[in-house]
This record gives structure tokens, C-alpha cells and sequence, in this order.
């Protein structure tokens, strides 16, 4: 077969949660059919590198608009549709991505998000005979609602509320566009079917390199890292490292002094690079995660807003670290609480949760032995693949 994997983002270096399931499933896809990466970017950006050439795949940029003009914030306000398409939608790219569809014979095209709801029509008109496969990282009206419900300001939490209503507008479109949807979870799967019982849905969950992060060499006696991982200019991850930071560790800190909180990850915000201390690193982007996961105690995952599964709570759970979250922060997942994770809602029986990880204790090396078990089982991209394979083919 061949596929189109067409993404509002390029898949290189693998530094964000988007990007690691782009690659992944572009990888496993790869495996078994020609595979085209088209990739959207914004103009006058350094080009970005491309994957190595081991993915199996080619990847193609496209020239998308500026993001968040004055122009499209506006026009994001008024409707139909919300400044989240307009940012990536343009009628140059339209021209490009038609040029490619009529040039090569598709016989699949997986479109990555709500963000690209635009260019179905593109693709119908210029490669009829295409299957389109919208795959769902998050449902981003949900995700936009709980941002705005965290909105302090009023002007911005009235502008995120009417956001959320044009991108609950343009998904149930999307809903009726295409040929079938994959989503992380099946929380996700529910909540879609139930706004078009039509649609054919299935779940197709994030994963992770389960031989890449079990091979990792861990000394848990000798850990003294509580580590927090993720891109640190989202929103979601902002506020939960607040709050950690602020509401959490101190607890932590006055209990465990030996111990050290670790923020990994790239473009911290200013909010973020001020927690910085002797007992605080913030890190920025780092070439590979996997050193912080071999000296961590523990993973923190105190996520108050977002969506989707966690690819970092796969990744620690993969490499035997274990994991405190909140329900939210591993919602999607399937785990039960107390068996493969500690679920804490509070700051209080946060902090006491990860105050009270004693390496070596039988119930968590259990716990550990459990969660590694389940990521092999149903989240490695390899099984992951054969499911999106086979659902192309089909």
C-alpha cells in the first residue's frame, strides 16, 4: 500500500509527546507499505532535521501561515472556525498538498488531529479514492473546556470558552468526513461515538520503545531524583509544575532532604526557569531522557488540565521507575490504583506518596514488576503497529 502520514508538525527530534506518536506509528506503518511524511511548517522557521533514515519513511515539509496573527485571532473569534485551524490552514498549502496527492496514488491518508480538519476537502477532491483515517491525539474542545475553566483573566477565559465551542464544531465535521478514527483511549472512543453514533472509532493507544527504556541499568537504592517530564511551554505541564513546585515539594523536600526535584524538558517558560535552586534543576531540552529515568525515585505526574495518555508515565512504568499521578494525569491508561501507580489528588497524599517510595520494599518492586508487564503487554509500538496496520489494510 501506499500511505500518506500527513501531521500539522515535522516528527524530528523526538522531543514532545506529538511528536513521538507521529514518528512511531509513521515507523510501524513504514514497515509494511511506502510511506510519505508531509509535514506543515510555519515560514521563515531553520528547517528541521529530517528523521534518520533507519524510520523506513520520507518526509516532505509543507509551508503552512504564521500562527496566532492578530488576523486569525480575530477570525478565531467571530467563527466558523477557531484560531486552532486557523493557524494551520492556508490556501498555499492546499495547492502544495493537492499537487502531491495527484501526483502519486494514495490509497490511504491518515491526517494527525483536528488541526488539519481543513484540508478533507483537499484530499477528496484530489485523491477521491482515498481512505482518510483522522487520528485523534486528544479531543481538543475537551482539552481547550478544562484550560478555560483554569483561565484567571476574564477576557481569555471567555475567548478559550468560545474556542472550545468552534473546535466541538469542527470535530463533529470531522466526525461525519472521514473514513475511520483512532483515538488513544477508550474513554475517548465513548465520548465521540456518543456525538456520532455513526462514526466508526477505534482506539489505537500511545506506546512506547519498551526494549529502548527496559534496557535501562537502574540502582534504585542509590536514586535521589524526583523527575517531572515534559514539554515545559504547554499549558497543562505548566500549571501541574507549578504546582508541584510550589504545593508539593516543599513537603517533600523537608522530608527527604537528600533528594532533588528534576524538570526535564524543552522551551521552559519564565515561570518555569524561576523554580530553578540547589534543590530544583530545570533542566531545557535534553538529547535523551533515559539517563533521568535510570537515577529517579520516583516520576511526578501532578496534572490538573489536559488529555490523551501520558507517553512519559509509559516510558517510567517501561523502565521500572515508579509513578505518582493524578487520575487525570494518568487518565486513558489502563491501570489500577495501587497496583501499577499511586493516583493522588491532593498536594497533601501527593507529597506522602512519593515521601513514603522506599526502594526494595516488596509491594513496590511488585508494583514496578506489574507496570512493566502491562506497558509490554498493550503498550509497545510494535503491537501498537500491527493494530494500525491492520487497520489500513482492512
Amino acid at each position: 500500500m501506499r500511505i500518506l502520514y500527513f501531521s500539522p508538525r515535522d516528527c524530528w527530534p523526538l522531543t514532545t509527546g506529538a511528536r513521538l506518536r507521529d514518528y512511531h506509528l509513521a515507523q510501524q506503518l513504514a514497515k509494511n507499505n511506502e510511506l510519505t511524511f508531509v509535514a506543515l511548517v510555519e515560514p521563515g522557521m531553520p528547517a528541521p532535521a529530517p528523521p534518520p533514515e533507519s524510520a523506513g519513511f520520507r518526509q516532505v515539509l509543507i509551508e503552512r501561515g504564521t500562527s496566532y496573527t492578530p488576523m486569525n485571532l480575530l477570525r478565531g473569534l467571530t467563527g466558523p472556525l477557531p484560531v486552532t485551524l486557523l493557524n494551520y490552514t492556508s490556501a498555499k498549502a492546499a495547492a502544495t498538498l493537492a499537487a502531491l496527492l495527484r501526483e502519486n496514488r494514495f490509497d490511504s491518508v491518515q491526517i494527525e488531529g483536528i488541526h488539519l480538519a481543513e484540508y478533507v476537502s483537499t484530499i477528496r477532491q484530489n485523491s477521491p479514492r482515498s481512505l482518510i483515517v483522522a487520528d485523534w491525539h486528544n479531543i481538543e474542545s475537551e482539552l481547550m473546556d478544562r484550560y478555560a475553566d483554569g483561565c484567571t483573566g476574564l477576557p481569555r477565559k471567555l475567548y478559550a470558552r468560545r474556542t472550545a465551542q468552534l473546535i466541538a464544531q469542527a470535530e463533529n465535521r470531522l466526525l461525519a468526513q472521514c473514513d475511520i478514527h483512532t483515538v488513544v483511549s477508550e474513554r475517548e472512543k465513548i465520548k465521540l461515538a456518543a456525538r456520532n453514533p455513526n462514526a466508526r472509532i477505534e482506539v489505537v493507544p500511545n506506546g512506547v520503545d519498551t526494549d529502548s527504556y527496559g534496557s535501562i541499568v537502574r540502582d534504585p537504592q542509590s536514586a535521589r531524583n524526583v523527575i517531572f517530564v515534559g514539554s515545559m511551554d504547554y499549558h497543562a505541564n505548566i500549571d501541574g509544575v507549578l504546582w508541584l513546585a510550589r504545593e508539593i515539594w516543599p513537603v517533600i523536600a523537608a522530608a527527604r532532604p537528600e533528594w532533588k526535584l528534576q524538570i526535564v524538558g524543552r522551551s521552559p517558560v519564565a515561570a518555569v526557569r524561576a523554580l530553578a535552586s540547589d534543590r530544583i534543576e530545570v533542566t531545557g531540552t535534553v538529547d535523551d531522557v533515559r539517563p533521568y529515568y535510570a537515577q529517579a525515585i520516583a516520576l511526578a505526574v501532578p496534572l490538573r488540565v489536559g488529555g490523551g495518555t501520558r507517553l512519559k508515565i509509559l516510558e517510567a512504568m517501561a523502565s521500572g521507575v515508579p509513578v505518582v499521578s493524578t487520575s487525570l494525569g494518568a487518565e486513558g491508561i489502563e491501570i489500577q490504583d495501587g497496583v501499577h501507580m499511586f493516583l493522588k489528588n491532593n498536594s497533601t497524599d501527593f507529597a506522602s506518596a512519593i515521601c513514603n517510595i522506599r526502594p526494595g520494599e516488596p509491594a513496590l518492586e511488585r508494583m514496578v514488576k506489574d507496570s512493566q508487564e502491562i506497558v509490554n503487554k498493550r503498550y509497545s509500538w510494535n503491537s501498537i503497529g500491527a493494530a494500525i496496520n491492520r487497520l489500513h489494510s482492512r
